[in-house]
C-alpha cells in the first residue's frame, strides 16, 4: 500500500492524536451540544489534518503554504472553542491543559513547516 507525503508529516500524525483526545472529551460534553460547540469543535479539528493532506496535493509551495495556513487556523478555532468550553465547565483543568499543550506544539511545527515552504 502507498503511504502519501502527508501521511509522512509528523504535524499531520500530532494531529491524529489532538482529533482523538477532542473526540473522547467531547463525549463528555452535555448532550444539548451534540450539535453545537462538539460538532464545530470536531470539524475544526479534524479541518487541521484534511488541510495538510490536501495541501501536499497542490503544484507550487505558495499554494502549500497557504493550506498549511489554513490548517493553523483551524487550530486556532479549535484552542478558542476549547476556552469557550473550559469557560462553560464542559472540560476540566487536566484536560484543558493537555489539549492546550498539544495544540501548542501543533501551531509550532505548522509555522516550521510554511516557513519552509516559502523559504
Amino acid at each position: 500500500m502507498k503511504t502519501y507525503s502527508f501521511e509522512k508529516l509528523n504535524v499531520w500524525k500530532e494531529s491524529l492524536g489532538l482529533v482523538k483526545s477532542i473526540y473522547k472529551i467531547t463525549n463528555q460534553y452535555p448532550q444539548e451540544e451534540k450539535f453545537g460547540l462538539i460538532s464545530q469543535l470536531r470539524r475544526a479539528t479534524i479541518s487541521i489534518s484534511s488541510n495538510l493532506a490536501e495541501g501536499t496535493s497542490r503544484q507550487t509551495n505558495k499554494d502549500r503554504a497557504r493550506f498549511t495556513n489554513i490548517s493553523y487556523s483551524s487550530a486556532m478555532e479549535v484552542l478558542n472553542q476549547l476556552i469557550i468550553s473550559k469557560e462553560l465547565t464542559y472540560i476540566n483543568e487536566k484536560d484543558y491543559i493537555f489539549v492546550r499543550e498539544k495544540i501548542e506544539k501543533i501551531t509550532n511545527m505548522l509555522n516550521a513547516l510554511r516557513n519552509s515552504q516559502l523559504a
